[in-house]
């Protein structure tokens, strides 16, 4: 059996409740390039028909804004006008199927982190070393309306590609596949 070859990450969405903030905020801290949008996504719009059959039978509204980084993988920002925006108690669900968090890499997590910090986001935990013996620094932040983002060092090729790493101090512990 022949191994299909990877695909590419296309884009990932983010939903906010403030669009053009969110547009000003990725362009400014995490130099995206705001390339579309917003536009109005509507229900009842012929332009934006196929929206209830994606979002369900209760999507009636919504702003859409597209919004590119630097290889290529875009942010598509949603702002929900009906049904509206809720804010969970907990932002970060990792215990619900699904994405949970977007990760960034930056060469300069503690600058970046700072960059977050002073823009109205916040850090989740202090920019930690990652690997003992390696150049590698990673932070969990927020965006200001609690979306996590974190920031890595180096590429996640160059990370997880070659574990464990040199200058571990502990073996991670494998999880065997389960016999059929």
């Amino acid at each position: 059996m022949s191994k299909a070859p990877a695909l590419a990450l296309n884009h990932v969405g983010i939903t906010v409740p403030d669009i053009f903030g969110a547009i000003d905020w990725y362009v400014k801290v995490f130099g995206a390039s705001h390339i579309m949008g917003p536009r109005l996504l509507a229900a009842a719009e012929k332009a934006t028909h196929e929206t209830p059959g994606i979002f369900g039978r209760r999507f009636r509204k919504a702003y859409q804004a597209h919004l590119l980084l630097a290889n290529s993988v875009g942010l598509e920002l949603f702002q929900f006008i009906d049904p509206p925006v809720e804010t969970p108690e907990e932002n970060m669900p990792y215990w619900i199927r699904g994405p949970f968090h977007i990760a960034l890499t930056c060469a300069d997590v503690d600058g970046l982190v700072a960059k977050i910090i002073a823009n109205g986001g916040k850090a989740r935990n202090a920019p930690i070393d990652f690997v003992p013996g390696r150049p590698w620094r990673l932070c969990y932040c927020e965006d200001p309306w609690g979306n996590v983002v974190e920031i890595m060092s180096a590429s996640y090729a160059e990370m997880f590609g070659n574990w464990p790493q040199p200058g571990m101090t502990e073996q991670p512990i494998f999880v065997e596949r389960p016999k059929a």
